[in-house]
């Protein structure tokens, strides 16, 4: 690690966490893409691990991200679904409760600088919003960059002009999304520069590859895959500018940057299994190998390409195959920061520094892993060791053999079948399941708040509205 500055003292290693949207499993040249071209993605898992096994505690936005910043099952923390829709809305009553406490919170409290910029989605009312979960500064959008006036949800009112944020305000109405990750780039690549004498955690969560996608032109013209081709290629920019910032301060040896998304790709097909997505808006993710996508709890939905990177901390040209998930970012920044996770309360996160360390011997600290649905309160599956059981199916697979979940093992394994579902019995009872009516022992509430208002309002009858989003 590196030296505190003027100090013989190690400096606690920065952390730099790169949470896309939608990106799917198979979208990077590093995990086997064919549709693009990902240069400097690539070389950050040269000169990084690469992992294999890797895993999201939900198929959609809100819930994913819950999970990733407080080491919880997004059920443990009440957010799961939104109050009705599968992810929050403008202006939904909950959120991530105050009283949970987030890898932000933790490191600040070792006396780093914290920020988050992009896409937050965990409530967008006062109390839940990025500055009441330890983060210093934040720069971005309160939710899904579709969430725009012409939406239209079954049951939902008209949402609001999309907003831009600024801490706790809003800064700008309609922004233009075409270079709004640029925006997030130099905003992030300042807060480096700001804090390269002192540990900082950074969390940049992007708009891509969520639709509408709106990337530069310069992009559009190398990309093969339509938009979202280009989209995939603004990511790989600017993960090699934060990367190359790192090495040029000096910071490459003591940060550790990780790049994963909070979801796989959606990826509906016609019958003829043509990609209906590419048809019709030039371009769409992809999960190969696995099955499936977002929104589902097939492999496609929740396992996601990975990549830590780290010269001096994490192994170079390396790939760890064991699970592990963003549930353990939390545990394992925390220890690596010389403190711990919260003792208060149920973690399901484990500690994964000997994987990312690349320590001889290293293995999962999961004995299973739940597949809680999107929007459905259910547990739909549940892996332990290569098996995995699809409870709403009956559909057993060897993971190590059959990644695409191909081959039905239910009827020849019943004595694995067993086992699993004694273990998702156990699971039931401590985070419950609508489809079998179980409450949950181990469940805490999301935040709360009466008379939830939405950040602008909502100018139904607005001329300029209307002539923007028709």
């Amino acid at each position: 690690m590196a030296q505190q500055s003027g100090s013989d003292q190690p400096r606690n290693p920065n952390f730099v966490v790169i949470f896309c949207d939608d990106l799917g499993y198979g979208d990077l040249g590093c995990f086997g893409s064919r549709d693009h071209d990902t240069p400097r993605l690539d070389r950050m898992a040269a000169e990084g691990t690469r992992f294999t096994n890797f895993y999201v505690p939900s198929p959609v936005c809100s819930p994913s991200r819950a999970g990733l910043l407080t080491g919880c099952y997004p059920k443990r923390v009440g957010l799961d679904s939104g109050e009705s829709f599968p992810v929050l809305l403008p202006g939904d009553p909950i959120g991530l409760s105050p009283d949970e406490v987030t890898i932000a919170a933790l490191l600040r409290g070792r006396g780093y600088a914290t920020k988050a910029v992009g896409k937050w989605h965990l409530g967008d009312q006062p109390e839940f919003l990025p500055g009441r979960h330890g983060f210093d500064e934040y720069f971005g959008l309160p939710y899904s960059n579709d969430m725009l006036p012409d939406l239209r949800i079954a049951g939902q009112k008209p949402f609001p002009p999309l907003m831009l944020m600024r801490q706790d305000k809003v800064v700008e109405a309609d922004p233009n999304q075409v270079s709004l990750t640029d925006r997030y780039l130099v905003d992030a690549l300042r807060f480096i520069h700001d804090n390269r004498d002192r540990p900082f955690f950074l969390y940049l969560a992007h708009l891509y590859v969520h639709v509408p996608i709106y990337t530069p032109m310069n992009y559009h013209a190398v990309s093969r895959n339509g938009p979202y081709g280009a989209a995939v290629s603004h990511l790989d920019f600017t993960t090699g500018a934060i990367l190359d910032t790192l090495r040029d301060l000096g910071l490459d040896d003591n940060t550790i940057v990780l790049f994963t998304s909070d979801n796989g790709a959606g990826v509906p097909r016609t019958p003829d299994g043509v990609d209906a997505m590419r048809l019709s808006r030039g371009g769409v993710g992809s999960n190969r190998p696995l099955h499936g996508g977002k929104g589902s709890t097939w492999e496609g939905g929740m396992r996601e390409p990975f990549i830590a990177w780290g010269p001096g901390l994490v192994p170079a040209g390396a790939t760890c195959d064991e699970l592990c998930c963003t549930l353990d970012l939390l545990p394992t920044m925390a220890r690596m920061a010389g403190t711990t996770e919260p003792r208060d309360r149920i973690i399901d996160g484990a500690d994964i520094a000997p994987l990312l360390t690349g320590e001889p011997g290293a293995a999962t600290p999961h004995e299973q892993f739940l597949y809680y649905g999107a929007g459905t309160r259910s547990l739909d599956a549940i892996r332990a060791g290569r098996w995995k059981l699809h409870l709403d199916k009956d559909e057993l697979y060897d993971l190590d053999a059959d990644a695409g979940e191909t081959t039905n093992r239910f009827a020849s394994h019943p004595a694995v079948v067993g086992e699993l579902r004694d273990r998702a019995d156990a699971s039931r009872d401590d985070l419950g399941d609508a489809r079998t009516g179980i409450a949950g022992k181990g469940c805490r509430p999301a935040g709360r708040v009466d008379n939830p208002r939405t950040l602008l309002p909502v100018p139904e009858d607005d001329p300029w509205v209307r002539a923007v989003y028709d």
